[in-house]
C-alpha cells in the first residue's frame, strides 16, 4: 500500500513563513481541530512538476468559498507558496497537503468569530501501492455505510471533515482490504472512501457523475479529459449500479494518492477474470507516461 515517509526536519510553510516541522503548530483553538472546519487538497509532484497544480488550487478556493472560509492569501500567492514549499525541500517526486483552517476562536460553533484563518503546506515522501497490487489488481469491499447525501453535505467541498469516509475506511480494514465503495443513498454507486471508480464493459468506461455525491477528482478528470483519449477511449458519466460494478469486465480506482489502480475482486465477486484487463493497464501506463514525461500544472 501506499505510505508516507517522513524525511526527518522538513520545512513547512506556514502562514507565510518557512518553520521547521517540529514547531508547525495549529492553535488547540482552531476550529479546523474542534470542528473539521476548513478544507484542503493533497497534490502530486513528479519530476519537479506539480500535477495540476492550478486545478488543485482552484478547487481549493471554491471548496473555501463554499464555506464561506476567506484565505488570507490569492490563489497566485498560494501556488507560489506551494512552488516555494516544493523547492525549499527540494522534492522531485512526492505529495503535498495544502490546508486551510478556519483559524483560532472560542469554543462555540460561530466561525465568524475566528478572525485569521490558518494556511499551511507540507511536502512529503510517498511510496505508492506495492508493483504487485498495480499488476494484478486489488480487492475492495462495498461499505455498509453510505455516502452523505449531496444535500447534507456536498462532496465537491473537499473539506477537513472526513468521518464519512474514515468510518468506512475502518469497514475495509476491519475486512483486511484497503478501500471500500460507497453507494449513495439511493443505494447507487458513489466512490471509494479515497479513490473515484471507473468500470469497463465492453470496451465502454463509464463513472459515476458528480451528481452521485462524489468528489470533483482532479485525477479522475485529468483520466476523463487527457489519459483515455489519448488511447483513443471516451469516458461516459452515468447512474451505476453495484451489480454493473460486480458483473464488469475491468474496475479501476483513481486519486492524487493510488493515481490509477486495477480491482480483481469486490466482496466476494471476481472481477472479469480476476485480472488488472488490458484496459486498465494500458491507462496505467498512459497515466505513468503522461505524468513522467511532463506532468500537466493547469
Amino acid at each position: 500500500m501506499w505510505r508516507w515517509y517522513n524525511r526527518g526536519m522538513s520545512q513547512i510553510w506556514m502562514n507565510g513563513e518557512f518553520v521547521d516541522s517540529d514547531q508547525a503548530v495549529v492553535s488547540v483553538y482552531d476550529h479546523g481541530l474542534l470542528y473539521g472546519d476548513g478544507c484542503f487538497e493533497g497534490i502530486r509532484i513528479y519530476n519537479g512538476r506539480i500535477l495540476k497544480l492550478k486545478s488543485h488550487v482552484k478547487r481549493m478556493f471554491e471548496s473555501a468559498e463554499a464555506i464561506r472560509l476567506t484565505p488570507p492569501y490569492s490563489i497566485d500567492e498560494v501556488e507560489q507558496a506551494v512552488r516555494e514549499t516544493v523547492a525549499r525541500n527540494n522534492q522531485q517526486y512526492g505529495y503535498i497537503r495544502l490546508v486551510f483552517t478556519r483559524g483560532k476562536g472560542t469554543l462555540g460553533l460561530n466561525p465568524f468569530l475566528c478572525p485569521t484563518p490558518t494556511v499551511f503546506v507540507i511536502v512529503e515522501d510517498i511510496k505508492l501501492y506495492d508493483d504487485e497490487m498495480y499488476a494484478n489488481g486489488m480487492s475492495i469491499i462495498t461499505a455498509n455505510r453510505p455516502r452523505v447525501p449531496i444535500q447534507c453535505l456536498d462532496p465537491k467541498i473537499k473539506s477537513l471533515n472526513y468521518l464519512n469516509n474514515i468510518l468506512a475506511k475502518i469497514e475495509a480494514v476491519d475486512a483486511g482490504v484497503l478501500e471500500a465503495l460507497m453507494l449513495n443513498t439511493e443505494g447507487h454507486v458513489s466512490e471509494c472512501t479515497g479513490d473515484n471508480i471507473f468500470i469497463i464493459k465492453n470496451g465502454n468506461i463509464s463513472t459515476p457523475p458528480v451528481d452521485a455525491g462524489i468528489l470533483h477528482g482532479i485525477t479522475r478528470a485529468f483520466v476523463i479529459e487527457e489519459v483515455a483519449p489519448s488511447l483513443g477511449y471516451t469516458v461516459e458519466e452515468r447512474t451505476i449500479t453495484l451489480d454493473e460494478i460486480k458483473q464488469a469486465d475491468e474496475v479501476f480506482l483513481t486519486g492524487t494518492a493510488a493515481e490509477v489502480i486495477g480491482v480483481n475482486k469486490i466482496d466476494e465477486d471476481v472481477i472479469g477474470n480476476g485480472k488488472v484487463g488490458d484496459i486498465t493497464h494500458n491507462l496505467v501506463e498512459a497515466f505513468r507516461t503522461l505524468v513522467s514525461e511532463n506532468a500537466p500544472e493547469d
